[in-house]
C-alpha cells in the first residue's frame, strides 16, 4: 500500500483548534492606524516610551549572553549598561512589549482564522532559498536596527511621532533602499 492509497487522515482536535477558524476579513486601513495610533499615544503617555521590538529581543540576547559569557559582559561598555554587574537585562519596560506584542499577534492570527504554517515565496525560488535569504535579510536589519539605535517599528512609529528628525531620515533611507534593492531582488517574489 503507498502513501497514496492510504485515506487521508483526519486532523487532531488541537490543530482544527488551532488552525480550522474561519478567515475573517482584514481590518479597514483607516481604523487599524487609528487604532495604532491610539495605542502608541497611550504607550507614551502611561510608560513616558514609545513602541519598537529591536531594544527588547537585543535585551534577551544579552541576557543569555551573561548567562554564558559575564566576563565579556562586563568588558563591553555597551553591554555593561543592559547587564554589568547585578543587573538584569530583562528588567525593563519592552521586554513586555515584546512579549506582548508576539502574544497579541498570535492571538490575532489565531482569532481572524490566519494562524498557519507556511513559508511565503515567488514560484521560482525553493523553500530553502527563501529560508536563506530571510535569514540574511533579517540579520542585516537586525543588525541595522541596532546600529541606527532602534528597528523600523520603533523609529517610525516612536520617533516619527515625536517628529525625530533621525527617525524621519533613517526612514527615508530605508524605503529608498528598499526600492533601489527591489529590481535585483525581483526573481525572488515574481
Amino acid at each position: 500500500m503507498t502513501t497514496a492509497d492510504m485515506p487521508a487522515q483526519k486532523p487532531s482536535k488541537f490543530k482544527q483548534f488551532l488552525f480550522g477558524r474561519p478567515v475573517k476579513p482584514y481590518v479597514h486601513p483607516y481604523l487599524g492606524g487609528t487604532l495604532l495610533g491610539i495605542v502608541l499615544f497611550l504607550a507614551f503617555f502611561l510608560t513616558g516610551n514609545g513602541l519598537g521590538a529591536s531594544g527588547g529581543m537585543n535585551r534577551i540576547v544579552v541576557f543569555f549572553e551573561d548567562l554564558i559569557a559575564p566576563a565579556h559582559i562586563d568588558q563591553v561598555a555597551y553591554l555593561l549598561k543592559m547587564a554589568g554587574g547585578v543587573k538584569n537585562p530583562l528588567d525593563d519596560w519592552i521586554i513586555p512589549v515584546v512579549i506582548g506584542a508576539m502574544l497579541g499577534g498570535f492571538v490575532s492570527g489565531w482569532f481572524s482564522g490566519r494562524l498557519k504554517v507556511e513559508t511565503n515565496k515567488g514560484p521560482r525560488i525553493t523553500v530553502k532559498t527563501r529560508w536563506m535569504m530571510a535569514f540574511i535579510g533579517g540579520t542585516i536589519m537586525g543588525y541595522g536596527a541596532r546600529f541606527a539605535r532602534g528597528c523600523t517599528s520603533g523609529q517610525a512609529l516612536s520617533g516619527g511621532a515625536t517628529l525625530a528628525a533621525g527617525s524621519w531620515v533613517l526612514m527615508f533611507c530605508i524605503f529608498g533602499s528598499g526600492y533601489a534593492l527591489a529590481y535585483f531582488v525581483r526573481r525572488l517574489w515574481l
